[in-house]
């Protein structure tokens, strides 16, 4: 059967047929659709883990049981996942285990970017890259088969554009594997030293076999174009990218398996042609191992390794054709990504700005607080970094008195808890403001511990953030719950935790405006009588205000009546 699908849907499709059982993830995009349309196979158990580690770690342990796993994660995800990722190259896995990893050239919603082949060369470990959603799906299907045939883990890279671009793929029944028989083995599962000397022995045998087979597998390719003038070497979407610049004119190589890489394969397809470039995003990973055996290749003189590639780039840097831009009379406003309307994360930090706070921010929806008019984020570095950072800034400063720590509920449960273990084991003075929306907002709606139901919408244990941060040392009367949406009541509560020596707490509480079961109040006016233009409204940042005929003006298809903006107004203007 033939159907138009995403790339992140024909990836969980192919965990579907390829018989997997278990998926454990943290939600971060452009992967985050695997895990959800995963979730709608019964025949598979999937979950939303706390992190990325403890994801893969279930997932392997999965794996070593004797079911075929999943793991998925953006790439900034595999960072937290390195420590199981590196020693599942050792160990092997008894079933198949593959990870799906998304790389995020241009930064659409990433703080960085990153070029993940580097961890499959640094783990030893085969990694595979699809061109569309047919090729996902197929070697999904196919990485299971070999991660059996050769004992280890498999990674699946994707990008952003694969993930979120659709084509054709043709979906086959589910077939279903039988649970293997575990064996205890503590020489190749536990992994001291006296053990893992032996297994790296195995990890770079393995290597070699599978450089042998990339010599002639068929993921990899070579397409012969009309003339041997001009081959390249591509990988993922730079394939599609390259053909639709060169159509048939020229020859490719076109890599399914883009670690290990095939010395012959690429060696003979050089041979064959008068010149060659590899197109690749980010980093000139083909292109030094080329170089490394010899090969003369161009890439990275022509191309660049910073953002996303385009057919029109490609065309530009190689061919030097500039593509002319479709252009338009108007001037088209920009539109930056702001907070909702009825946010309540902008109530939290229209008080940290009337502070004057130093804050030390994290990664969600909140990090938008950073944007003007709020500008309230002085830092932002990593998942969980939010409250470790305040404290050692705090350390060589000492002005906790006038710092802050911005971090969700979600980001919280995935690395904020060591941090605050931290501050109070030290003997720090440091006030968390824990930004708690009562979901993973940024990556669209996704439960986690602390909301009360599972990935399957199941109800679970409600994991208690007051009662946590009690357990990690600090005072009860420091663990303060306060709405944002009651902007001086937050203050005040701010006011006396920043006053207090020692470590608190301070959870600005209020369900995310979008979420389905939140009731929406009333759009709010504004009297032109009363508008006496000052534009404190607009301080707040929201998007359902504007400014017309110098009078402020609500949008009512916008305004979900929070009052943030009434409770600004001196002149009574906003009922």
């Amino acid at each position: 059967m033939k159907e138009l699908m995403l790339g992140n849907k024909a990836v969980a499709r192919g965990l579907y047929e390829a018989g997997v059982r278990l998926v454990s993830s943290y939600p971060g995009t452009p992967s985050t659709e695997i895990t959800e349309y995963a979730a709608e196979y019964d025949e598979i158990y999937a979950e939303w883990a706390p992190n990325e580690k403890v994801a893969l770690e279930v997932a392997l342990g999965a794996a070593v049981g004797g079911g075929r796993a999943f793991c998925a994660m953006k790439h900034v995800g595999l960072n937290v996942a390195a420590d199981p990722l590196f020693i599942s190259a050792y160990t092997g896995v008894n079933a198949g285990l593959v990870i799906g990893v998304a790389d995020d050239p241009g930064m659409h919603s990433s703080q960085n970017e990153q070029d993940s082949r580097h961890y499959a060369i640094a783990a030893k470990l085969p990694m595979l890259e699809p061109s569309d959603s047919s090729e996902c799906l197929e070697f999904v299907k196919i990485a299971y088969d070999l991660s059996e045939e050769f004992d280890t883990t498999f990674i699946l890279r994707t990008s952003t554009r694969i993930a979120h671009s659709q084509s054709i793929v043709t979906t086959n029944p589910r077939i279903e594997h039988p649970i293997r028989d575990y064996k205890k083995d503590p020489s190749k599962y536990v992994m001291m030293p006296s053990n893992a000397r032996g297994r790296h022995v195995v990890v770079e045998e393995r290597l070699k076999a599978l450089t042998d087979y990339a010599e002639k597998s068929p993921l990899n390719r070579i397409e012969r174009g009309r003339d041997n003038k001009l081959g390249v070497i591509v990988a993922g979407t730079t394939y599609n990218y390259a053909k639709e610049c060169f159509g048939d004119s020229v020859s490719y190589l076109k890599l399914g398996i883009v670690n290990p890489l095939p010395p012959k394969l690429l060696a003979d397809f050089a041979a064959s042609v008068e010149r060659v470039i590899v197109i690749e995003e980010l980093d000139d990973i083909i292109e030094s191992y080329c170089k490394k055996i010899g090969l003369k290749v161009e890439g990275k003189n022509l191309l660049p390794n910073i953002g996303e590639f385009s057919a029109e780039l490609i065309a530009e840097r190689v061919l030097g054709k500039k593509t002319e831009a479709i252009s338009l009379d108007d001037e088209i406003p920009v539109r930056p990504p702001v907070l909702c309307p009825g946010c309540p994360h902008r109530g939290t930090f229209s008080v940290l700005k009337k502070l004057r706070l130093i804050v030390s921010g994290d990664i969600g929806c909140y990090t938008l607080g950073a944007a003007p008019p709020l500008s309230t984020m002085d830092t932002t570095f990593c998942m969980g970094a939010s409250v470790s950072a305040l404290h050692g800034f705090n350390k060589i400063r000492n002005e906790a008195n006038k710092t802050v720590a911005v971090i969700g509920d979600s980001t919280f449960m995935h690395s904020g808890i060591t941090g605050l273990l931290n501050i109070t084991y030290n003997k720090g003075n440091a006030t968390v403001v824990i930004v708690d929306n009562s979901i993973t907002g940024m990556t669209g709606h996704q439960q986690n511990p602390s909301t009360g139901y599972t990935l399957k919408g199941e109800p679970a244990p409600l994991i208690s953030t007051e009662k946590i941060c009690a357990a990690a040392g600090v005072d009860p009367a420091h663990i303060r719950v306060a709405d944002p949406y009651d902007m001086d009541a937050l203050e005040q509560v701010l006011r006396e935790e920043l006053a207090f020596d020692g470590p608190s707490v301070v959870i600005a509480r209020r369900p995310c405006a979008l979420l389905k079961y939140v009731k929406r109040e009333p759009a709010l006016t504004v009297d032109p009588e009363k508008c006496k233009s000052c534009r404190a409204c607009m301080s707040i940042g929201c998007p359902s205000i504007s400014f017309i005929d110098n009078k402020a003006v609500i949008d009512p298809s916008l305004c979900v009546g929070c009052r943030m903006c009434a409770s600004k107004c001196r002149f009574d203007a906003i009922n």
